[in-house]
């Protein structure tokens, strides 16, 4: 396990400390379980899609929130074998327990929608550039200005 310390950058650096925190979160994060697996796929230019294997669950049992660039899905099974069924298993292979995987957001990406499909819950996202900040084009004016008292002078 490795782990890196940030504080000469906040000594340095004006400004990146959310940079940083970034980081450190993914740091963490990478330390935890790989259940459920997962992918992260680019889908056009500003589109992305994650795939996440929910198999055995129920539209009803998971949940998807986004709070603060910060999306969170969550799984929690309702239905146990506690809860007085009469199955017995010889081999119990699938995964039925609880879960949450975070993922952080880059600025100004937006969940779409999200579809549950065989098994895999497909969640939709695009980046969204507010008006201001995109690229726009500015026209250039061909007539000359001319300078206040200059003109003057000019014809004297």
């Amino acid at each position: 396990m490795r782990t890196y310390d940030f504080s000469p950058l906040y000594r340095s650096a004006v400004g990146f400390d959310r940079l940083a925190s970034l980081l450190e979160s993914a740091a963490r994060t990478s330390q935890e379980n790989g259940w459920p697996p997962y992918n992260i796929e680019t889908t056009g230019e500003n589109a992305y899609r994650i795939e996440i294997a929910v198999a055995g669950f129920s539209p009803d049992e998971l949940n998807i929130e986004v709070k603060e660039n910060l999306l969170t899905v969550t799984g929690r099974k309702t239905a146990n074998d506690d809860g007085g069924t009469d199955r017995t298993f010889l081999h119990r292979g699938l995964a039925e327990r609880d879960f949450e995987r975070r993922f952080q957001l880059a600025d100004y990406v937006v969940v779409k929608n999200a579809d549950l499909v065989n098994g895999l819950l497909s969640i939709d996202l695009v980046r969204e550039l507010p008006e201001a900040l995109k690229p726009r084009r500015i026209e250039i004016g061909g007539g000359s200005k001319l300078i206040e008292g200059k003109k003057d002078k000019a014809a004297a």
